[in-house]
């Protein structure tokens, strides 16, 4: 009994979370919302990149080199199928396939 009353009232608080901005900007969206929507993925995706390539080491081509092939891929890919979900894939298994298999540590 213990587990559906905290399942409940983690569904109940979930529900209440997404619901919210509904209820609360029923009539208009304020401005600093829309900017915000429009800005924030961006300023997403630049801190992911910041974040995924802050230990890139430059001494050694296997240091950089599969870092820089993984980053070509998904923006190729990314200019190619406008598609965020196979670009972030065919990077993620191109820079894995190169650690494993090519550029072994």
């Amino acid at each position: 009994m213990h587990s559906w009353i905290l399942i409940t009232v983690m569904a109940l608080c979930t529900m209440m979370i997404r619901f919210m901005p509904f209820l609360l900007f029923q009539k208009k969206t304020p401005e600093a919302i829309l900017y915000l929507g429009n800005v924030l993925p961006y300023c997403a995706m630049a801190m992911l990149v910041v974040y995924c390539l802050k230990d890139v080491r430059f001494n050694t081509f296997s240091g950089f080199l599969p870092e820089l092939i993984a980053v070509v891929i998904v923006v190729v890919t990314y200019k190619w199928k406008h598609s965020t979900a196979l670009s972030i894939l065919s990077g993620t298994i191109a820079y894995m396939l190169l650690i494993q298999n090519v550029f072994i540590k």
